[in-house]
Parts: C-alpha cells; sequence; structure tokens
C-alpha cells in the first residue's frame, strides 16, 4: 500500500467549490444556462488570480438553485471523495448559496444534502458533517442570517460554523456577532485566515473569534511568536497544499511551509478546498506531500490523528471514523 492508498479525513471542503466542472456543465446545459466564459478549452475551470476564482466560483455556484441540485451535487461530490480514500469529510455549506439566508428555504436544501450523505454512507462508507459558512466579502450582516441558520440547525449533522471568502474585506473581529451566536448554539468554530492575509489575520481569528481550528493559517510562519502562540492554544490548521500553490502563495509542494509548521509543534491537517478548480485531489495531496517532504504512512497516520481528533462531530461517529482509520 502507498501512502496515497490510506484511509483519510478531509476538514476543509468547500461544497460548491468541490462540483466537477462537468457536473456543473450539465446542470446549465439542462437549464439552458450559459456559463461558457468560466471553463477553459479543456472542460477545466478558467480562473487568473484569488480573486477572478472567487468570481468564477460564484458563477458556477448560479446554476444550483434548489435542493434537488445540492442532492445531486453532494453525490457527486461524496463519490469523487471516497474513490479517493476519505471515509470522513467535512464540508462548508454556506446559506447564501442555500436559499439565500431564509432559515425555512435553508432547511429544504439541508434536508436533501443529508439524504444524499446519508446516501453515500450507506453504499460507499463515507461519512459527511456539515459546517456552515458565512462569505466575508458579503459583509457582517449578511454573516448574521448565516449564523441563524446555523444555530437554528445545530445538532449531530451540522456540528459547526466558519467563514470564508475574501480575507481582504472587513476584519476578523467585525463578525464577532455571528460567530458568538453559533458558539452559543453549541456549534464549533473555525475561519478562514493567513492565506492572502498575513499572520495578522491569524492572530485576530484565535484571539477575537476564538476558533478552535483555522482554515490555511500558513502565513503564520512568517511570525515566531505567533506560531508559539498556536502550538500553546492547540490551535489546528486546516492546511490546503495544492490550493495555495495554485493560487500562488508558494511555488512548490517543497516550498509550502506545513512541514516547518508541524516540525515547531503546530497541529495541521490536509485538504483539498476547492479540489477541482486546483486540479488536485486528496490522493494527489499526499502523493506530493510524501515527495515534498519525504514523509512516511506514520507521518500521514499522524496527520490522520490529529484530523481525528480536530473534527467537531460526535463521539460516536469519531469512534466510528476512527475504526474505519484502522482497516489498512
Amino acid at each position: 500500500m502507498t501512502v496515497a492508498d490510506l484511509p483519510k479525513i478531509e476538514l476543509h471542503l468547500h461544497h460548491e467549490g468541490a462540483a466537477p466542472p462537468a457536473f456543473i456543465r450539465q446542470l446549465a446545459h439542462e437549464k439552458k444556462m450559459d456559463l461558457s466564459g468560466i471553463f477553459k478549452p479543456d472542460g477545466s475551470y478558467d480562473f487568473r488570480d484569488f480573486a477572478h476564482f472567487l468570481s468564477v466560483y460564484e458563477a458556477a455556484s448560479e446554476v444550483l438553485t434548489g435542493p434537488e441540485e445540492f442532492r445531486r451535487l453532494t453525490l457527486a461530490i461524496l463519490e469523487e471523495s471516497a474513490a479517493n480514500g476519505v471515509v470522513y469529510s467535512e464540508t462548508f455549506l454556506s446559506p447564501d448559496f442555500c436559499g439565500g439566508g431564509d432559515v425555512a428555504a435553508w432547511r429544504d436544501y439541508l434536508a436533501a444534502i443529508q439524504d444524499a450523505a446519508n446516501e453515500a454512507e450507506a453504499k460507499l462508507g463515507i461519512t459527511l458533517r456539515g459546517v456552515v459558512t458565512c462569505v466575508r466579502h458579503f459583509g457582517s450582516e449578511k454573516a448574521k442570517a448565516s449564523a441563524i441558520c446555523a444555530a437554528e440547525t445545530a445538532g449531530d449533522w451540522i456540528v459547526g460554523f466558519g467563514m470564508g471568502g475574501n480575507e481582504g474585506v472587513g476584519r476578523q473581529g467585525d463578525f464577532a456577532w455571528s460567530f458568538d451566536c453559533a458558539r452559543e448554539a453549541g456549534l464549533r468554530l473555525t475561519t478562514h485566515a493567513g492565506e492572502f492575509g498575513g499572520p495578522e489575520s491569524v492572530r485576530d481569528a484565535v484571539r477575537d473569534l476564538q476558533v478552535e481550528r483555522v482554515g490555511h493559517g500558513v502565513r503564520a510562519i512568517e511570525s515566531a511568536d505567533l506560531v508559539h502562540e498556536l502550538q500553546d492554544r492547540g490551535t489546528v490548521l486546516e492546511v490546503c497544499p495544492g490550493s495555495n500553490v495554485v493560487l500562488g502563495l508558494y511555488p512548490n509542494f517543497a516550498a509550502h511551509p506545513i512541514a516547518r509548521l508541524r516540525d515547531a509543534g503546530v497541529k495541521v491537517t490536509v485538504s483539498t478546498d476547492d479540489p477541482p478548480f486546483f486540479h488536485t485531489t486528496m490522493r494527489r495531496e499526499y502523493e506530493m506531500l510524501a515527495q515534498a517532504f519525504d514523509w512516511s504512512e506514520q507521518d500521514f497516520a499522524d496527520l490522520n490523528a490529529t484530523a481525528l481528533e480536530a473534527a467537531f462531530c460526535d463521539e460516536d461517529t469519531r469512534a466510528r471514523v476512527k475504526k474505519r482509520l484502522e482497516m489498512t
């Protein structure tokens, strides 16, 4: 068995961003929508930089206009994840794309997504849980509607709350009300920081929002004091190396700071972010990391143990996933 064949846990996956381009093209064809401008001639997503990526992401999401589309999307995502050895995944779901922040509509979308997740678990042995996310560049007021949707549906399946989007818009603290709302509902917290925002954005995330996980967080490596703070706090970074390389944060996997962060005692995990956009899979992430850092099967087992401990699921689910990890 190679490291790429190992069972895997993924904690940082954007639901719409995981949509296979062929799936989006097919839906657009069915609905007679022209999305040709977001694809390259080979059929893959076409974007220039991070800002353009966000525009293409949102354009592709426009074809997803009802619960049935999200049910179909969820099955497509989980089939791909399971084919790459993922046994447990947490997906970022935004009420902005699922009913526009209306709680009743959100419940309908969520029911369809959960139905598909249950079907995939029965057929493929992959468990999915949802982390509701607000979109930073949509503003703090719209974030409150997402937080209310999250709080109203918190439970065994919706297990967390977070924030994605453009780190250049506003500050983490601007969204404190939404994170407090989610926390009071019993949800666990994560937020994107330290991707295009520098180390100060990670510091703001852990201090102002009191999150236990940080999406990306890799720019923390630029501050020794922050690295020590993350170690002391036990903050877990949801690292997406392939995404960081494609978007130009680092020139290649060997230059990526995941190994340095891990060696410094920071808890790191591995995910794909928006896999079809970045031409990656969990298998490829493992292969490239093994090649770049000469990581062994034990190194990846340790990464998965960190991810399992950091997962927002309940203890019964954690125990079930642990057994799947041990079936190698």
